[in-house]
């Protein structure tokens, strides 16, 4: 769903500590007086058995650049992955990151920050020399860990042998059902939560509104068991076109952190890609930009699949969690034929209409299981997710046999009569469990959800209304008027049919 435009800045979330380590490291020139070409700021944002992500700032303390390479040595023989923010590229242990095209320009006295994904094994120790285009700039070293300890990986959580009466299941797909460990049928019934997805970019904060423990009880009053959280591709990343106390570490541990109160409110988190970077400028575009200020047609491949290598790692360990992989696909308004778009859809790469890489679906579920996570996985259809209708014949593969169809409705679809819920919909709910990660309409009432959260009800489908925010409810749409709970006329709807259902 696109959003309404902001014009003020809102109240941010305190972000709390990940597990994070810096080193800080001034170059220093021959003879006291000389000014150090440049300051290195190296932190690990998340480590995890096996692997972890970094990320580097470097301060231009010379004369301005028109190009620039990092360099650093891996000391501990650590295996670089990907990377974003720069060309990056690794020959024994000598890693380089070069510059892209727009972000060249290193003037003085500024910073760039980039990031990457790499594997470890015994030890991680922190580099502890880099360049810049080829001048020394780390002679010495600031806080961080001990180079000679083992860091030790995130402990998996020792299973229960079953599912609680109440609170969030660990889900997994049985048939066309989504099941509990008790084999128990679950529905995500409940809200999204915008705002994660738009105010870092924007740079207003991380949040739109408060999240903190009242307002997330007050989405458990209305009896939902289900938030969806979008989130945004540059600011998890930490890429330095965000302002920096609202991207990386302090993103993803605001982020954690209301996924923690979900959780402890007895409801399932749902985590979701919805804007990212790419430039795309052809039918039906959001923006203009290239970075990650709009709703694009399609994942990129420079960053998706390493957005989704990161939220898998951090999340692998609590099943209860689901990945929401894209919000609204539109590779049909790019491509000539459906066959195109659907192709697109699935498989990514050069795509008809589209400027960039495109990750497709089996990009990004590969992302996510080749880090061992076997969370339930929401995949949504093309036309903005409402049109599931080759859903079936182009879904991708998964190992582990634990991915959703993901669909989305307004009143303003192309598919939004019982007829297409019945010829389009049926067919995928009969073969995989399928859940409406949007529903909503733009009239400030609720008849046009009532018939969709009927036609699901019958056939104990999910759903989840848009959006729990505060906004003109004929231009979000919203469901409440403040973050006690109070609905709005539509909200209303949603509300009391959650709570006629429990």
């Amino acid at each position: 769903m696109r959003h309404p435009p902001r014009t003020s800045a809102l109240l941010t979330t305190a972000a709390l500590a990940m597990v994070s380590c810096a080193l800080a490291v001034t170059g220093t020139a021959s003879g006291a007086a000389a000014a150090p070409p440049c300051t290195v700021t190296y932190s690990v944002v998340g480590q995890w058995a096996g692997g972890f992500q970094g990320s580097v700032t470097v301060t231009n303390n010379s004369p301005a650049l028109n190009g620039w390479s990092l360099g650093f040595g891996f000391p501990a023989g650590q295996v670089l992955g990907q990377g974003w923010g720069a060309k990056w590229s690794q020959s024994g242990a000598a890693v380089t990151a070069a510059n892209e095209s727009w972000n060249a320009a290193l003037g003085t006295g500024a910073s760039v920050t980039t990031g990457f994904i790499a594997s470890w094994a015994g030890a991680n120790t922190p580099p502890a020399a880099f360049t810049l285009n080829g001048a020394a700039c780390s002679t010495g070293s600031g806080p961080g860990p001990d180079p000679s300890a083992t860091p030790t990986p995130t402990p998996t959580p020792t299973p229960t042998p079953t599912d609680p009466a109440s609170g969030a299941p660990e889900l997994s797909v049985t048939g066309n059902r989504l099941t509990d460990r008790n084999g128990a049928t679950r529905r995500l019934l409940g809200v999204n939560r915008s705002g994660g997805e738009f105010m870092c970019v924007q740079g207003h904060g991380i949040f739109d509104g408060p999240v903190d423990d009242a307002s997330v009880r007050a989405i458990a009053d209305w009896k939902a068991n289900t938030v969806r959280i979008p989130l945004n591709e540059e600011c998890w990343l930490g890429l330095d076109t965000i302002k920096p106390e609202y991207r990386g570490a302090n993103y993803a541990s605001a982020v954690k952190a209301l996924v923690d109160r979900v959780l402890a409110h007895g409801m399932t988190p749902v985590v979701e890609l919805h804007w990212t970077y790419g430039q795309y400028t052809g039918n039906s575009s959001g923006c203009a930009d290239v970075h990650a200020s709009c709703q694009k047609p399609m994942p990129d491949a420079q960053y998706g699949p390493a957005f989704w290598t990161s939220v898998a790692n951090t999340f692998k360990n609590d099943r209860r969690v689901v990945f929401d992989l894209f919000n609204e696909p539109y590779p049909d308004r790019a491509a000539s034929t459906a066959a195109q778009a659907w192709a697109c859809w699935r498989d990514g790469g050069t795509c008809p209409g589209i400027g960039y890489e495109v990750a497709g679906m089996q990009d990004l579920v590969d992302a996510v299981r080749a880090t061992g996570a076997r969370n339930l996985v929401l995949v949504p259809g093309i036309a903005y997710s409402n049109d599931l209708s080759q859903w079936l014949t182009h879904s991708p593969t998964d190992p582990t046999g634990n991915l959703a169809a993901a669909w989305h409705v307004y009143n303003f679809n192309t598919c939004s009569s019982e007829a297409c819920w019945d010829s389009a919909l049926a067919p995928v709910a009969d073969r995989v469990p399928l859940v409406a990660g949007e529903i909503g309409e733009n009239t400030c009432t609720h008849a046009f959800v009532d018939r969709v959260m009927k036609w699901f009800d019958d056939r104990s489908l999910s759903y989840l209304g848009w959006t729990w925010n505060t906004w003109d409810c004929s231009s979000g749409p919203a469901l409440i008027t403040s973050y006690d709970g109070t609905p709005t006329a539509f909200g209303t709807g949603l509300r009391d049919h959650l709570r006629a259902l429990n």
